[in-house]
């Protein structure tokens, strides 16, 4: 049993086509692809006993394989990572106790994000999904309004209830706060980050689910347990001084870049 890390990756993204080969270049001048950054985020999770890159596309395979990761060939017909992530869990023998989804868009997650969420799941019977949110401080707030004004994607909200289970994700920035804050100050609005963890029967049962009007709106798969009555938990993790973006748009690898300049990743 264990935990499994799988990282879907498809080369033909809407928004960002190739995404998971560009380049990145590190604080030290060294540029590794999104996918091999994101592979080795996931060698540095404690308690995880297999990590492999589920993917459709031959070129992704090869410039996988070509860095040491085990590759996992998938339908092309798939419409997300969860799907890609079942089918892979289902290739490798259903063998896992938790399945965890570290999508290939976000080489920035830090371990204790993923760890959080293990630990979350063994601690919480009646969760059968658990993803991270971040609690915004003013100055992310104000980054993901100005995205959601020039027309782009910046980033995914989250809003919960009692115990964390999720209410609703979306692209807008919700809650509606009316005010402004201080760089630094807390605000109630949660980012979402894109990662998940599973366990083995919902996320086969996940396959099997109709797309919903919901997760065809907003374009997010998480949905799609909401829609279908899944306990959802939302687990609040801190970022310890660690700056976290997603790369969404071809805008974001200089943001990235940057980061890992400040931050000091190689």
């Amino acid at each position: 049993m264990g935990v499994l890390i799988a990282i879907p990756a498809r080369y033909a993204s809407t928004r960002y086509p190739g995404k998971p080969l560009v380049g990145l270049r590190g604080a030290n001048g060294t540029t590794r692809s999104l996918i091999e950054r994101s592979w080795m985020a996931a060698q540095s999770i404690a308690g995880v006993d297999r990590v492999v890159v589920a993917t459709d596309d031959e070129r992704i395979r090869a410039h996988a394989e070509g860095f040491g990761a085990e590759v996992v060939m998938t339908s092309d017909q798939w419409r997300n990572g969860t799907e890609r992530c079942a089918e892979a869990h289902e290739k490798l023998g259903s063998a896992h106790d938790i399945v965890v989804n570290l999508q290939g868009d976000a080489p920035l997650t830090p371990p204790w994000f993923i760890e959080s969420l293990i630990a979350a799941l063994r601690a919480d019977p009646g969760a059968e999904i658990a993803t991270p949110v971040l609690r915004c401080e003013g100055a992310m707030l104000d980054s993901l309004l100005a995205d959601r004004r020039a027309g782009r994607v910046g980033g995914t909200t989250a809003v919960f209830g009692a115990g964390g289970r999720a209410l609703y994700f979306s692209k807008e920035v919700i809650p509606y706060t009316g005010r402004d804050y201080g760089a630094q100050e807390p605000t109630p609005v949660f980012h979402h980050v894109g990662v998940y963890a599973y366990r083995p029967a919902s996320l086969a049962d996940y396959v099997t689910w109709p797309v919903g009007p919901l997760e065809t709106l907003e374009g997010l798969e998480q949905l799609r347990f909401l829609e279908n009555g899944r306990a959802v938990a939302c687990v609040e993790v801190e970022a310890r001084g660690r700056q976290f973006w997603e790369l969404n748009n071809p805008s974001d690898v200089a943001r990235i870049e940057s980061m890992m300049a400040e931050m000091g990743i190689d």
